[in-house]
C-alpha cells in the first residue's frame, strides 16, 4: 500500500500553521474542483486527495494522531508499507469502518489507517473510541461532512452598490447551473463579500451543505475612478469655458448637479463637492471630485478655426 503524505499534497511543512494549511488547501481545491475542470481525470483524482489531506491536517486531533504515527517512521508519499506492520487491520475477525459519504471519497490508505481496528502491535496513542467518530453498532462512523464552501466574483455597478439592488446570478454547482436573487446592500463595498448560506456544494453523510461567498468588486465605468468613498468624476470642457467660466450639469449616483465651473481652470485641476461621494453601511459619504480636462470641439467649422488663428496669432505677438 502507498503511504501518503498528507503535508506533501498540500504543499505545506509539517510545521505550518492551521491558517497556512487551511489556505493552501483552499488554492489547491479551487485550482482542482471538478466543476473548473470537467472530463478531467487527473484533476478529480487530485481533488480528492486535497480533500483528504484536509479531513486530516484541518482537524487538530487528528493531525496530532496522523503526525504521532508518521514521526517514528520515515515515510514518503508513495512508500510502500504494510499496514499490518503497525497494528492496523483486522482484529478478531472485526473491521473497524468509517464512512465516508460517497463511499470512495478517501482512499485505501486513509482506511486501513484511519478506518481499521488496532492490532496487537498497536499503540494507546490511537484510541480507536475517540479516533474521528461515534461508535455505532459493532463499528465506528463518521460524522456527516459538511460541504465545500465556493466563491464567485460578483461585478456590481456603483449606482448599485450606493443605493442598494437586487441582482440575479447564475453558477454553477456540482456540474449544474444554478440561478439564485441576491440582495445587494446599500453602502457596499470593493473586497467585501456577501456570504449565501447554504449554497456552496452539498455535504456528505448527512453533513450540511457549504456556503456561497461572493466577493464584490464595484465597476465605476468610463470618466470614473472610487478612492475608498471619494468619488473622481472627469468632466470635458471647451478651451474658451475653460478660459471664461460656465456652469456644467453633472450626474452622478442618480442625482443631478449643477457644478460651477471657474474661470482661468487648467485641465486635471479638481473641484471638490463635500459628502457627494460614495457611502458606507453606517451612512457616512465621501466626497466626489470634478476632475476637468479641456477638450477641443470634435470637426470645429471654419468659422471657429479661423477664430483659433486669430487667437493664436495675437498670443504670439
Amino acid at each position: 500500500m502507498k503511504f501518503k503524505d498528507y503535508y506533501e499534497i498540500l504543499g505545506v511543512e509539517k510545521s505550518a500553521s492551521a491558517d497556512e494549511i487551511k489556505k493552501a488547501y483552499r488554492k489547491l481545491a479551487k485550482k482542482h474542483h471538478p466543476d473548473a475542470n470537467p472530463d478531467d481525470s487527473t484533476s478529480e483524482e487530485k481533488f480528492k486527495d486535497i480533500n483528504e489531506a484536509y479531513e486530516v491536517l484541518g482537524d487538530g486531533e487528528k493531525r496530532k494522531k496522523y503526525d504521532q504515527f508518521g514521526s517514528s517512521q520515515q515515510f514518503t508519499n508513495g512508500y510502500d508499507f504494510d499496514p499490518s506492520q503497525y497494528g492496523f487491520g483486522r482484529e478478531g475477525g472485526r473491521t473497524y469502518t468509517y464512512s465516508t459519504g460517497g463511499g470512495g471519497d478517501f482512499s485505501d490508505f486513509f482506511e486501513a489507517f484511519f478506518g481499521g481496528g488496532m492490532g496487537a502491535g498497536g499503540t494507546d496513542d490511537f484510541d480507536i473510541e475517540n479516533l474521528f467518530g461515534r461508535r455505532t453498532g459493532g463499528g465506528y462512523r463518521s460524522p456527516g461532512r459538511k460541504g465545500h464552501d465556493l466563491e464567485m466574483e460578483l461585478e456590481v455597478s456603483l449606482d448599485d452598490a450606493f443605493h442598494g439592488a437586487s441582482r440575479t446570478i447564475a453558477f454553477q454547482r456540482d456540474g449544474k447551473r444554478v440561478q439564485l436573487q441576491v440582495k445587494i446592500p446599500k453602502g457596499i463595498q470593493t473586497g467585501e463579500k456577501i456570504r449565501l448560506s447554504g449554497q456552496g456544494s452539498p455535504g456528505t453523510g448527512g453533513g450540511g451543505s457549504g456556503d456561497l461567498y461572493l466577493n464584490i468588486r464595484i465597476a465605476t465605468g468610463k470618466d470614473v475612478e472610487l478612492d475608498g468613498l471619494h468619488v473622481h468624476k472627469r468632466v470635458d470642457v471647451y478651451p474658451w469655458e475653460a478660459l471664461l467660466g460656465t456652469k456644467k450639469e453633472v450626474e452622478t449616483l442618480g442625482e443631478k448637479l449643477s457644478i460651477k465651473i471657474p474661470a482661468g481652470i487648467q485641465s486635471d485641476k479638481s473641484i471638490r463637492l463635500r459628502g457627494k461621494g460614495h457611502v458606507d453601511k453606517k451612512g457616512q459619504r465621501g466626497d466626489l471630485y470634478i476632475k476637468v480636462r479641456i477638450v477641443n470641439p470634435d470637426k470645429p467649422s471654419p468659422e471657429i478655426m479661423e477664430m483659433y488663428e486669430q487667437l493664436q496669432k495675437k498670443y504670439l505677438s
